[in-house]
């Protein structure tokens, strides 16, 4: 798309929607995984990409960051496009429009640290667990030419109607493993279950809770569908071979996002574990996040609304909760640009109608996904609830932010 038409698209979506524009849903399958059918996707279309790419299983969230879904992949596949137009016809991805308007979007402190909009959300819905994985630490990373990835997880109870076939993570290892044990697990890869998860420890998944996962550490997500806001990357291995069930992981997956000349060095996937963290025997209290208050619970209940931080270990990416009660109209300032997800009930924000979709066609347009401008944010966004009964309940992720109560 030329800059012209980028540019004017982008400037029209940020004048129509005086701060606040609005999304399209963005599905991205994986080959590896199976749909756990909670992301209101229609049931015809899991699959609608082809067998060979794999069900759907993620919708992300204000995304700049490409899919790394290996060959045959789209080049927009993951990224996430601004509409200009009831139809979507007049559509500008927001990784194009973020490049043209730099900080009259994103803000100029965030603009001129990285150059893009560093983070993405999605939710993330397998029928079972995932294998345990790794998201490499920017050294590593870089090696590949991406960046290192922090993520956090956050479980709605709106999301979650069953708990699928594991609703159980595995992180890290169990103090006093050595690393030798596990490099015995990862050269036995290709000869069967490798046995990884006997030496990790396995929490069972809360609604409504979350967990702190850097870079560099082990985990095995359980089967709960999952919010999950982590810094732009893609980059991961997959270190278990046979997950609960048989299901099987290619062994390239071992492998991947390593470099050329460290493949089959073993002691390269040892180093790109962040080995004290794994092994932290207070990985819960450390790592678990339930919900705080922004500040106090019955002064927001007068103001009619609750606002929470749900992920706030990590300085890079986080994420708050919002609640508007049923008949209330209010204003909430931020200091730095979010995305944000509807998880239930409906009405106005700012000049757009939102609302939350019961079911979503391939392809289609919704009401329930925006961005908000920093400037926008810290003018404040004004939310009104129609219902007498049914509150607005959505989920904001954020880059870095200064309010951020960091632990």
């Amino acid at each position: 798309m030329l800059f012209r038409s980028v540019k004017n698209i982008a400037e029209k979506a940020l004048e129509q929607g005086r701060g606040i524009m609005r999304l399209a849903p963005t599905w991205v399958p994986r080959s590896f995984c199976r749909p756990g059918r909670r992301i209101k996707l229609h049931p015809d279309d899991y699959y609608i990409l082809g067998l060979e790419r794999g069900g759907i299983d993620e919708r992300w969230f204000a995304s700049t960051t490409p899919a790394d879904n290996g060959p045959g992949t789209p080049e927009d596949e993951g990224l996430s496009y601004i509409v200009a137009d009831e139809e979507g016809k007049e559509r500008v991805l927001l990784r194009d429009a973020v490049e043209y308007l730099k900080g009259q979007i994103i803000g100029d402190s965030l603009w001129s640290k990285y150059q893009k909009w560093p983070m993405f959300s999605k939710f993330f819905d397998n029928a079972g667990p995932l294998p345990h994985h790794v998201h490499h630490r920017s050294e590593h990373a870089a090696r590949v030419g991406q960046e290192g990835k922090p993520e956090m997880y956050f479980f709605p109870s709106q999301m979650n109607n069953h708990g699928g076939e594991f609703p159980f993570t595995f992180f890290g290892f169990n103090p006093g493993t050595t690393k030798e044990q596990v490099k015995e697990c990862l050269k036995n890869f290709l000869k069967g279950d490798n046995k990884l998860l006997d030496l990790s420890r396995c929490y069972k998944l809360t609604l409504d809770t979350g967990w702190d996962v850097p870079p560099g550490v082990l985990h095995a997500p359980g089967s709960l569908c999952t919010y999950e806001p982590q810094f732009a990357s893609d980059v991961y291995a997959m270190y278990q071979s046979v997950l609960y069930g048989g299901q099987c992981v290619p062994g390239s997956l071992l492998w991947k996002d390593t470099p050329q000349e460290e493949m089959n060095n073993f002691d390269y996937l040892i180093d790109v574990i962040d080995w004290e963290l794994n092994v932290d025997p207070n990985f819960y209290e450390n790592r678990f996040m339930a919900p705080k208050p922004v500040r106090d619970i019955e002064e927001m209940k007068k103001e009619g609304y609750i606002e929470e931080w749900i992920c706030y270990k990590c300085k890079e990416v986080s994420a708050k909760r919002l609640t508007v009660l049923p008949g209330k109209t209010v204003t909430i300032k931020d200091s730095a640009a979010y995305g944000f997800i509807m998880l239930q009930g409906h009405g106005k924000c700012g000049v757009w109608d939102i609302e939350t979709p019961a079911l979503i066609k391939y392809g289609q347009l919704t009401n329930d996904e925006f961005f908000v401008t920093e400037e926008a944010a810290k003018k404040g966004v004004t939310i009104h609830n129609p219902s007498n009964s049914d509150p607005i309940v959505m989920l904001k992720h954020f880059a870095e932010n200064p309010d951020l109560p960091l632990e």
